[in-house]
């Protein structure tokens, strides 16, 4: 039997999943340039792409918390029946 913080592996699945899903939607639009561009439309792509960057990282960060959730939830929980600590009186 495998003690387990069932709250705090919930909430890890959730932000690894959550750091998945905003993963994909932000490869799959990644903007792209094309030749002849202005100064202007230059400008708009590469504060796009610093966007697109800034969001992968996010997501990253995102999926390693909720990994390490995960790993801390095993071994949080005491057994019920556990031995507690009495705390002897000294003799007097």
């Amino acid at each position: 039997m495998v003690l387990v913080d069932k709250r705090m592996l919930v909430v890890g699945i959730a932000l690894l999943i959550i750091g998945i899903v905003v993963s994909v939607n932000v490869n799959a639009s990644v903007p792209a340039g094309h030749s002849g561009m202005s100064e202007e439309e230059t400008i708009d792509l590469m504060i796009a792409q610093q966007e697109n960057q800034d969001y992968n990282t996010l997501s990253g960060i995102l999926m390693g918390l909720g990994f390490l959730l995960i790993l801390i939830s095993f071994g949080t929980r005491r057994k019920k029946n556990s031995a507690k600590r009495e705390e002897k009186k000294p003799a007097e």
